[in-house]
């Protein structure tokens, strides 16, 4: 029975990673400089804690059963080790194995494991922490933010503007600087909100390139589905 069980698990990490092969980042426009300095796993200034709109996502991405059939809003994209000056590491292990006990972890915090893995593997390596430690810690990051309850898994469409959207947050977060959030938008559509918090987890000023990306209009903000 255990090396029948164990077997599964074999099978299943293997699959896992050749999912993840093949993944892309999602709504991810966090592009790192090609003439940057090598990355160097714990070697950073704060996080950038990143919360995707799953609507949005999934209106592009119906095939994605494991996201897109449980009527998700707000989920984590990632804990992104992130530098003051506006760069940040990136793949500080490639290869890196993600031990079963750490993936079980994963995946209950991300909405897919392929995104899990792909997140462990290109910003959870540069943390610094192990596998485990670093989804441990992108919990208590959850934890810090209070999602606005307008944005509580909504079956309607909303449209409301990026001045809109960061108030509503901040009054959910009274504590919240008003430079420790941005959101991000694919063209006139809500694609994530990004806190920026340190390395203990408060609430904390972004960096350098850190800014909101949406247009000055209206935005679409797609139902939970």
């Amino acid at each position: 029975m255990m090396v029948r069980q164990f077997g599964k698990r074999v099978l299943w990490y293997t699959a896992l990673c050749m999912l993840a092969g093949v993944a892309v980042a999602r709504h991810h426009n966090h592009h790192r400089d090609a003439d940057a300095a090598p990355s160097v796993a714990g070697r950073f200034d704060y996080y950038l804690l990143s919360l995707s709109w799953s609507p949005s996502y999934c209106l592009t991405h119906q095939e994605d059963r494991t996201q897109c059939s449980k009527g998700f809003g707000f989920v984590l994209h990632g804990l992104w080790p992130q530098n003051a000056d506006g760069g940040y590491p990136d793949s500080c292990a490639p290869g890196a194995q993600l031990p079963p006990a750490a993936a079980a972890r994963g995946q209950t915090l991300f909405p897919s494991p392929k995104l899990m893995l792909h997140e462990w593997e290109r910003h959870g390596t540069c943390s610094g922490l192990d596998a485990l430690d670093y989804f441990n810690t992108a919990d208590r990051a959850l934890a810090v933010v209070k999602i606005p309850r307008s944005f509580e898994a909504p079956r309607t469409d909303q449209s409301m503007s990026a001045p809109d959207i960061l108030a509503a947050f901040h009054k959910a977060n009274p504590t919240m600087q008003a430079n420790s959030l941005v959101v991000a938008c694919r063209r006139a559509e809500l694609s994530e909100v990004r806190v920026c918090l340190s390395r203990q987890l408060a609430l904390t000023a972004c960096g350098r390139g850190v800014r909101n990306s949406c247009p000055d209009v209206p935005l679409h903000i797609p139902a939970a589905r």
